[in-house]
């Protein structure tokens, strides 16, 4: 099984700007192609610069979430300050979080990685917690070597 670690963790908030995902939520490459069209959008017209610039740290985050029955896609920082870009504050609860790590060559890469192994493998086999909804983020914490390098939280409930 993937290497993750059950972790409680405070309440915290992510500032996003984000988008929604129109595709099936069971068609992958599309939604993956929109994910990239969102993010290359949002680094080559300055808004994801805007957003880092505002981090209390040098994490970014991915953040999926349902809202209002649609499927929303963010990148995130954590901060208390807030700009006219940002589309969402995004609360994470305090609680248990399921922390997997990873690493990619590229952001997305890294992003995609994460994800796959959090609900493809870990909770797919989890019989003692389970993700009920809620938020969740692919954090990019940083690169080594070339190596973009971080982990996936997705808040979880013990059975």
């Amino acid at each position: 099984m993937a290497n993750y670690t059950l972790e409680e963790k405070d309440g915290f908030t992510v500032l996003g700007i984000g988008t929604e995902l129109k595709s099936n939520y069971t068609d992958y490459a599309g939604i993956n192609q929109e994910k990239e069209a969102f993010w290359r959008a949002i680094s080559e017209d300055g808004r994801l610069g805007t957003l880092k610039a505002l981090a209390a740290n040098d994490y970014v985050f991915t953040v999926n979430e349902a809202v209002n029955n649609k499927m929303m896609h963010y990148a995130g920082v954590l901060t208390e300050e807030t700009i006219p870009e940002a589309t969402r504050v995004i609360h994470f609860p305090k609680g248990d979080y399921l922390v997997v790590p990873g690493e990619g060559k590229t952001s997305q890469e890294l992003s995609n990685t994460l994800t796959g192994i959090a609900f493809g493998q870990v909770l797919a086999g989890a019989t003692d917690f389970a993700y009920v909804g809620g938020p969740n983020a692919a954090v990019e914490m940083g690169q080594r070597d070339g190596v973009f390098f971080g982990e996936m939280w997705i808040p979880v409930v013990r059975k």
